[in-house]
């Protein structure tokens, strides 16, 4: 069975993105978000076993977001995406949960590295 996961970022373009590269190596993306509200509400809906999160987003910034699903569900999966130049959110990220990171511009190997290391 794939692994369905749950794409977070405010900008669309990036959404479309990484969702290309997860499909194209078999992942299922089973749900899109554009703000951190929007992304605990879906993760509660959908159960991804992985979701990709922005940091910085309007409503709720990704690191909040990543605490309330963590709150939902402890062992919840999640990878941060940030551009460059984001070194103390990452360290922040990595405090409240997160598993890994990727940085912007994405790269698709490193993508899958951080997703395959993640999944296990």
């Amino acid at each position: 069975m794939s692994k369905r996961i749950l794409v977070v970022d405010d900008a669309a373009f990036m959404r479309m993105m990484i969702k290309d590269i997860l499909t194209k190596n078999g992942y299922e993306v089973v749900g899109e978000a554009a703000d951190g509200a929007q992304a605990v509400e879906k993760f509660k809906e959908l159960q991804p076993d992985l979701v990709t999160m922005d940091i910085t987003m309007p409503e709720m910034d990704g690191i909040t977001a990543l605490k309330e699903i963590r709150k939902i569900n402890p062992n919840a999966k999640v990878v941060m995406c940030s551009a460059m130049g984001q070194q103390a959110m990452v360290i922040d990220a990595i405090q409240a949960g997160a598993k890994d990171f990727i940085v912007k511009p994405f790269q698709a190997d490193r993508v899958l590295e951080a997703i395959q290391k993640t999944l296990g």
